[in-house]
């Protein structure tokens, strides 16, 4: 039994590696895999019967076996973004990826002293039902809170389907430990927020700290009501730590600014063929001034969007070096919750610079600053009020 377990899972593997070759289709056939004598892992089939017969310790469970055998194929493939996902981590991603999910609307972190600490969206059902500030978790839904459980695996519990309950089990000194039940609902998480600056009142700031499946239209909003109604003259958008996120509503993003031409392009690896993503949606702040501000946790989809902006010579960068992720994943979700995500693809600027490994360079250099001023931010305010009153700026 344990040999036929085993063998789904090199199998599974198998399959793995051929998607991560490039490969759409395929047939296979047990024994010209390795299930048999002769086969290119009865090497493998050999080593485990005697782990199974010798190892004098507990074996590792089927699913176990199943997830390390495919992350240590990945590792074969040298590449840092070809990664597998399991179920749990995976669902928090998705649920990042559409911008909502399925919560109570609360914040997890560990504290100094490493206790589970909670805090409360505003107006949420978290609150709604009691959980203040600052509150210790004990458990979820009766699995207690150890030293070894995740702030992930945290999160994987509490979140879930619309309509059911979770049961947190809270510490609130010097009130004896007590239990909330809280129906989940749909909370949803904003990418982007905006509001007019204050020490300048013409120039409008957008922030967007992912790319989801919302991004695209909270850019559109955060313009029309900046540009509409609070009748800004110039724009700063804030890159500044945006890992990325989804292709789709980068390229969206970047064609609010752009009036036509190409956001991206992508080299596919396996047959040099490239595909383009022109400018499409919107082209609403096609004329206003604009600064994009960067750093080293600009990455892949921001970079796309602070790339087509500079090439083009839209607005300037300020900042410092972005991290230099030019790569594309494709995820392929699994039967089991789990995911694989492949690199499919590297990505080039519209002037077809490569950015993977090396990042953009900003116009203007600006260092981060530790004190309470934020630098970078004061320098896109002062060189857009340079522009709008005809000086000359570095």
């Amino acid at each position: 039994m344990r040999r036929a377990v085993l063998l789904i899972s090199v199998v599974f593997v198998s399959i793995c590696l051929t998607f991560a070759a490039g490969f759409g289709a395929f047939l296979w056939d047990v024994n010209s895999i390795g299930g048999g004598p002769s086969g290119p892992l009865a090497v493998f089939w050999e080593a485990w019967d005697r782990i199974e017969e010798h190892f004098y310790g507990a074996l590792p469970s089927p699913r176990e076996r199943t997830y390390g055998a495919i992350r240590e194929a990945l590792l074969l493939l040298n590449d840092p973004y070809t990664v597998f996902v399991e179920p749990q981590p995976r669902e928090l991603e998705r649920d990042r990826m559409r911008g909502a999910y399925g919560g109570i609307g609360i914040s997890v972190w560990r504290d100094t002293g490493n206790r589970m600490v909670l805090s409360p969206y505003p107006d949420s059902p978290a609150q709604r039902a009691g959980v203040r500030e600052g509150d210790v978790l004990l458990a979820v839904d009766g699995e207690a809170i150890t030293d070894e459980t995740t702030v992930d695996k945290v999160r994987g519990w509490i979140h879930g389907e619309v309509g059911t309950s979770v049961t947190l089990t809270i510490s609130r000194p010097p009130t004896p430990p007590f239990d909330l039940i809280i129906a989940r609902s749909d909370i949803q998480v904003p990418s982007v927020t905006w509001h007019v600056m204050e020490q300048a009142t013409d120039i409008g700031y957008i922030q967007v700290a992912s790319f989801t499946e919302r991004t695209g239209e909270e850019v559109v909003t955060a313009l029309q009501e900046l540009l509409w109604e609070e009748e800004v003259f110039g724009l700063i958008l804030d890159l500044r730590d945006n890992a990325g996120g989804l292709l789709d509503p980068s390229v969206t993003t970047a064609g609010q600014f752009l009036r036509e031409g190409l956001v991206v392009l992508t080299e596919l690896h396996r047959d040099g063929q490239e595909r383009s993503f022109p400018v499409q949606g919107g082209s609403i702040a096609t004329e206003a001034p604009l600064v994009v501000l960067v750093n080293g946790g600009t990455a892949s989809a921001s970079e796309i969007v602070a790339g087509a902006i500079q090439d083009y010579g839209r607005g300037p960068l300020i900042g410092e070096p972005t991290f230099g992720k030019g790569s594309v994943q494709l995820i392929y979700d699994l039967s089991d919750g789990s995911s694989l995500h492949l690199t499919s693809a590297i990505w080039l600027t519209p002037n077809q610079h490569r950015i993977e490994g090396q990042g953009l360079t900003p116009d203007i250099y600006v260092p981060h600053s530790e004190g309470p001023q934020d630098e970078q931010l004061n320098r896109a305010v002062t060189y857009l009020r340079s522009q709008h009153f005809g000086e000359e700026s570095e």
